[in-house]
């Protein structure tokens, strides 16, 4: 497998980066972290994505989307963490996934094509703690009448506050299911989840909550693929944003001067920004790997999927601090943009799973320690 873009690959990077740099610079999503509006993203830009085909492009054609698959995905996310674009890209290729596996053919039709559109915002809500477990699933799913309620509670959703609709997770005649809610339903309290980051993540509680269950039986194999799915897209969007940190670190060591030289020709710090540039190379190919592996159904999929989120995790946190401080004082400061960097890293390194859950998760299930 070679570990570097295709054509088409580069295409999609020099058309998406150009868009993104255009419609959501850093610049934006400071103006909106700023406004005070509670929806943190804008919906024009969610259509022009849309527009373009970059959202969820990794639904299959015979659902109405573009079928490039994972890796096509990751490659616009990647771009995404370089601007910090707060669109609902992540959650609608979760979404799209979980449904795509789970869904019977009529909910695939309903719900796949507006996704990609951008149409309907559709937030995967599947965690239930303070850190991410997925093996915690107390939400409960009762039948009522011809369909279903749903009783309990999800923390965490991405994109929740933004969103339509919601494909939940909750036990049902003792497995694990899907189930589709709409945002205005019965019971449904959405609360917004305010972290770091200024993202719309929500807290969702349901009191016998009205819902349509996607699929039959044990949805325990759609979650997982869907999570794997997320873990590398969120390692692809967090080697964006380390990118992006470390080439700003970079322009400023060659224009910021100290005792009448730049401080990027003192040693010291080439040699910390040499190792952060080494570690940045080996994690571009570890990401791309994980993506690849994910359409082309290698087994080993879902520990790459693991290696590539915590490497990620791990990695950009390291970007990060030392971004802040080669930049010294300035990068302390809300004023200066190396911070937005820093508090997307933090927030997207503890979803899905951080840097320990996921070695501990590789050494247990790939090792068997």
């Amino acid at each position: 497998m070679a570990l570097v873009l295709s054509q088409d690959e580069a295409m999609l990077v020099d058309s998406t980066r150009g868009l993104l740099s255009r419609e959501a610079p850093v610049t934006a999503f400071r103006a909106l972290r700023d406004s005070g509006a509670e929806l943190a993203y804008e919906p024009a830009l969610l259509a022009k994505l849309a527009e373009n085909g970059l959202v969820a492009p990794n639904v299959p054609e015979a659902d109405g989307g573009l079928g490039l698959g994972a890796a096509a995905a990751g490659l616009v996310l990647q771009q995404a963490g370089h601007v910090l674009a707060a669109a609902p890209l992540l959650s609608a290729a979760i979404s799209a996934a979980l449904i795509a596996r789970a869904g019977d053919e009529g909910h695939r039709a309903d719900l796949l094509g507006p996704i990609v559109a951008g149409e309907r915002v559709v937030a995967p809500a599947l965690e239930e703690g303070v850190r991410h477990d997925p093996r915690r699933l107390e939400t409960k799913a009762a039948k009522s009448g011809e369909g279903w309620s749903l009783t309990g509670a999800k923390t965490a959703v991405i994109d929740g506050f933004a969103a339509d609709a919601y494909v939940v997770s909750a036990v049902a005649d003792g497995v694990p299911a899907l189930f589709l809610v709409e945002k205005g339903a019965g019971g449904l309290n959405v609360e917004r989840f305010v972290a770091v980051d200024s993202r719309n993540y929500a807290k969702l509680t349901f009191a016998a909550t009205p819902a349509t269950r996607l699929g039959q039986g044990d949805a325990s194999a759609a979650i997982a693929a869907a999570l794997d799915l997320g873990r590398a897209l969120l390692a692809a969007e967090l080697l964006g944003a380390a990118d992006e940190a470390f080439a700003r670190t970079v322009s400023y060591l060659k224009e910021r001067r100290q005792f009448d030289r730049e401080i990027g020709t003192f040693q010291a710090l080439q040699h910390r920004a040499a190792r952060l540039y080494s570690r940045l190379d080996v994690a571009r190919g570890v990401v791309l790997k994980a993506l690849r592996a994910i359409d082309e159904g290698d087994a080993d999929a879902t520990w790459l999927a693991s290696l590539a989120k915590g490497t990620m995790t791990r990695l950009a946190r390291d970007v990060m601090m030392e971004a802040m401080q080669m930049h010294g004082g300035i990068g302390m400061t809300d004023d200066f943009d190396v911070g937005l960097f820093v508090k997307r890293a933090q927030s997207a390194g503890e979803l899905l799973g951080d840097d320990h859950f996921h070695t501990e998760r590789l050494a247990a299930g790939k090792w068997g320690l």
